[in-house]
């Protein structure tokens, strides 16, 4: 029975983590955007990619190293978080 409750519990806390660097991961792709768009050069958009895609990549494995349950959860609180920000957008234009 903890096995059950201790794979609940990690599962729900990926889901919150894949939440929060999901907001984090679309806030930086708009800076990097709006930086890209205002023709202030490539160098500080390249750098956020870079990072961002570096930070995905770090996060995930840590989420796979978990197992399968805490990857998937992960994956699913970054797809909410975009779901939210593709929103937020909708609603700015």
């Amino acid at each position: 029975m903890t096995d059950d409750a201790s794979t609940a519990a990690l599962v729900a806390g990926m889901i919150i983590s894949g939440f929060a660097f999901g907001l984090l991961y679309f806030a930086t792709l708009k800076r990097a955007a709006a930086l890209l768009a205002s023709g202030g050069g490539w160098m500080g958009p390249f750098g956020l990619t870079l990072g961002r895609i570096g930070a995905a990549v770090i996060f995930l494995l840590f989420a796979a190293r978990l197992g399968a349950a805490a990857l998937l959860a992960a994956f699913l609180g970054f797809l909410l978080a975009r779901m939210l920000a593709l929103r937020a957008e909708r609603r700015v234009d």
